[in-house]
């Protein structure tokens, strides 16, 4: 059984180990926005010219949802999560964004991340926090493989992450956002940058068109208000499930466009090399137990 606990002393913002993001996606951020990052890390004025795709006050149509930070009250000054048990709860500690322990009955917590965007090499922003969930019994169906591997093992495992990619099992990405900012049309955009690379990886070819179907659910009237939720589902059958809020915006049946999103946060080259080594663990605690 894997445990993680997360101590925050009270009023300052708890730390977090420094993620590594591997890959650069096409997140969009505002004049204004770019220009006071410059003036506060370099003193440069305003000035900075850049396209942007980012909306300053959204409103969601699909259901807004109200954010709240655990670590703005002293009732959470610390937070314990084991993955193994259905009631736990895990916050993310440098933004306190809050993952359950257990989602779509039997989806168990692997581990969470954070993705972060640079910008012009200034300023690293919290874009969103994620939690990667997997079936207990579709992860247990690796056990005679695997199931006598160490977590040491299993973290330095090539095969074992590709099987997990390549295998039917079922297995949830949720996705929140801490981006004031963000708008779906900088989601869609830095889906088509890095899903695209990893299709290309996988299949050789550039799957434009199935790159399109996925983009598409995407639509401009949807808005992502910080706290707002995005599912990416793999369902049995390599079914590609969407949800933004918890309204299901789409299903696409492609087992390459499952392991393409997958492997971003668990795949060689990891949007947060520290989640995966999270979520490998948590791997092995549902092989062994």
């Amino acid at each position: 059984m894997v445990s993680l606990r997360f101590l925050f002393p009270f009023p300052q913002w708890p730390g977090r180990r420094s993620a590594h993001l591997a890959n650069s996606s096409s997140f969009h951020f505002s004049p204004a926005f770019v220009a006071a990052t410059a003036a506060t890390i370099v003193g440069a004025t305003a000035g900075i010219g850049v396209a942007l795709a980012m909306s300053p006050n959204p409103s969601n149509e699909i259901g807004d949802l109200p954010y709240h930070n655990p670590c703005d009250s002293a009732a959470f000054l610390s937070a314990s999560v084991t993955l193994a048990e259905s009631s736990s709860t895990a916050v993310e500690p440098k933004t306190g964004v809050l993952f359950p322990g257990v989602v779509d009955g039997a989806r168990r917590l692997l581990g969470i991340g954070l993705r972060k965007k640079n910008v012009f090499g200034l300023k690293n922003i919290d874009v969103y926090a994620f939690g990667v969930y997997a079936e207990v019994n579709d992860v247990k169906k690796l056990r005679e493989k695997y199931g006598v591997l160490s977590e040491s093992e299993v973290r330095g495992s090539k095969e074992f992450f590709a099987d997990v990619l390549d295998q039917d099992l079922r297995m949830t990405v949720r996705l929140q956002i801490v981006y004031g900012r963000l708008t779906i049309g900088s989601v869609r955009s830095a889906f088509e940058e890095s899903v695209g690379n990893r299709l290309k990886k996988f299949s050789g070819s550039d799957n434009k068109e199935l790159l399109k179907r996925f983009t598409s659910l995407f639509r401009d009237e949807y808005k992502l208000p910080r706290g707002s939720v995005i599912d990416l589902s793999r369902e049995q059958g390599y079914i590609l499930q969407t949800k933004i809020n918890g309204k299901e915006v789409g299903s696409i049946q492609s087992k390459l466009l499952c392991q393409s999103i997958l492997d971003l946060y668990i795949g060689d080259d990891p949007f947060d090399k520290k989640a995966k080594e999270d979520i490998g663990a948590g791997l092995t605690s549902l092989l062994q137990n």
